[in-house]
This record gives C-alpha cells, sequence and structure tokens, in this order.
C-alpha cells in the first residue's frame, strides 16, 4: 500500500527545491528529509532533484509532478480540516422529508415559512410515508421521517419526539355526531371508515372500542387517513384519526373526543447517523422542532 505521507513531502520539496528548506517547513531534520527523498527516488524511480551546482534542480519528471502534486496535497488538506460554518444565506440544497398523511398539510406552511425566511436557497420534498421501512433513511434517499417509533423501527436511527397526539372521530360538518358529546351508543350507531395501512398497526382502536364492550360497523377500509377524511366529507361515516397529525386535512369537518379511553402517542423525528455531523441537517431538525411546537394542539 502507498505511503501517502510521501505526497507532503513531495510536495514540500518541490516547492523549496532544497532539502534544508523542506526540513525548516516541514519540522523534519536534514537528514530525515534527506532519507524521505531517497524513498521518493525509489518509489518513483526518478531522481526526481539533481545537484547542479550549489543547488538542487528538478528533473523533466518532477517539473510534471509538481503540478499535479500540489492541487492534490491541497484538495486532501480540504478534506480533513474542519467543516465550514454554515452560510444559510448561500445555502442550495433539496432535502426530502417523509411521514404520515396529514404532516405536510398540518406543518408544512409554517416550516416552509422558516426555512424559507432563513435559506431561501433550501427546496423540501414531502413525501408520504406508506409504511414503517427504515431502509429509504439507511439509504439516503430520505433526509427526515416523522413517525410512531416502535418494535419495527431500525435500532440505529436517531429519534427526537415532537409531540403527543390521540384519536379523534372526525364527521362532516352537518352529521349530528357534529354537535355535542358523543355517546358510545352514538358512536356505535354509524358506519366506520376503516384505515389499513402496510406496515402499519391499525387495530389499536378497534382493541380499545371492545375492551369497552364496543364493535365498531365498519363501512368500507381504505389505505390512508385523507381517504378516510375524504369519504367522512361526503357520507353519515366516522373516520377516526390522528388529531393534531390530521388537522391540515379536516379544516371544513367536525371532529369530537371518543367515548372510551384510548392512549396517546408519541410523534417523533428519525434520521440516520451519518448525519449527525452534518450542519445544515442539523439546521434543518431545528426547524422542524420549532414548526412542530409553534402549532398548538387544538382540541375537538
Amino acid at each position: 500500500m502507498p505511503d501517502l505521507n510521501l505526497l507532503l513531502t513531495l510536495d514540500v520539496l518541490l516547492t523549496e527545491g532544497s532539502v534544508a528548506g523542506a526540513a525548516r517547513r516541514a519540522r523534519l531534520s536534514p537528514s530525515a528529509m534527506s532519507r524521505a527523498l531517497a524513498r521518493l527516488r525509489e518509489v518513483t524511480g526518478d531522481p526526481l532533484l539533481v545537484r547542479a551546482g550549489r543547488r538542487l534542480v528538478p528533473t523533466p519528471r518532477a517539473i510534471e509532478l509538481r503540478g499535479q502534486v500540489g492541487p492534490l496535497v491541497e484538495g486532501a488538506k480540504a478534506l480533513l480540516r474542519p467543516a465550514e460554518a454554515l452560510d444559510l444565506g448561500r445555502l442550495s440544497r433539496r432535502f426530502v422529508l417523509r411521514g404520515s398523511e396529514g404532516f405536510a398539510e398540518t406543518f408544512g406552511p409554517g416550516l416552509l415559512a422558516i426555512v424559507a425566511g432563513q435559506a431561501p436557497g433550501v427546496t423540501l420534498q414531502f413525501q408520504t410515508k406508506p409504511d414503517k421501512d427504515s431502509e429509504p433513511l439507511r439509504e439516503g434517499d430520505v433526509d427526515l421521517e416523522t413517525g410512531v417509533v416502535d418494535s419495527g423501527t431500525a435500532p440505529e436511527l436517531r429519534v427526537v419526539p415532537l409531540f403527543r397526539d390521540r384519536w379523534v372521530g372526525v364527521v362532516r360538518a352537518s352529521h349530528v355526531l357534529g354537535h355535542g358529546v358523543v355517546s358510545r351508543t352514538d358512536y356505535a350507531g354509524f358506519g366506520h371508515v376503516l384505515v389499513l395501512r402496510r406496515g402499519l398497526r391499525s387495530g389499536e382502536v378497534d382493541d380499545a372500542a371492545r375492551a369497552a364492550g364496543l364493535e365498531r360497523k365498519v363501512a368500507t377500509v381504505v389505505s390512508g387517513f385523507s381517504t378516510a377524511l375524504a369519504l367522512a366529507r361526503e357520507t353519515d361515516l366516522v373516520a377516526t384519526v390522528p388529531g393534531r397529525h390530521t388537522e391540515g386535512l379536516r379544516r371544513d369537518l367536525r371532529c369530537f373526543a371518543l367515548p372510551f379511553d384510548l392512549a396517546p402517542f408519541t410523534i417523533s423525528m428519525l434520521w440516520h447517523p451519518r448525519m449527525d455531523g452534518d450542519a445544515a441537517h442539523r439546521w434543518l431538525r431545528g426547524c422542524v422542532r420549532v414548526a412542530c411546537s409553534d402549532r398548538p394542539d387544538r382540541r375537538c
């Protein structure tokens, strides 16, 4: 394996044109620099520097290398020096954010305003999360994800809680359940939209209802919250969805507290640990936290 330290030595020797000068610049003894020159001559198969009177002059091969080794060494130094301070005004980058339905509609406007005010060259790409697969984060296809952490979440991912959410019932504005307290009998008396999404738990609502002695009458099954809310908007069906998460999807709908106990849950922000040291990514994580904390939980 080549000794890459020899590139630094070669750069200093070709710049100084003197063993003594190169030794002073590299903070080595003249004898150590002479040994390094001998090693370079052995590796390159060329004398590189030859004596002409009292000074050393470069060979044609050394002149050729001088034009190559300098930029190479400077590039290596740039890679190894600490990252420069983040200049948000000049930052030009696209970040991909993946979340459950409703995240972009609810928190996107505030997040976009924060980002545009600080880093106008940054673009946010929102993606809907159809499942709990962590591979997009692992592969770098997604920069940041929001959702519920459970046993299916990749253990190496970084996780920061954003806010607490809870399940709520949702009906169209003119629905009889949209006014006043909803009883268990009222809730069970109407047809329901069941949301089943691949790789995600969808039975906790029914489990809690059964524990309270209720059985939902499922009229239709859909694969996402937005579809469930669209059907509730145009029918007498009841959709049960995460309240805070879907607030942006149900502006013209009525929501109500469920008539049985169902534990709230935490929505977290997730990213791959390779992004820990990325200053721009760290800034984005802060923006997401602010956007989520600035929008309070509006109770039904």
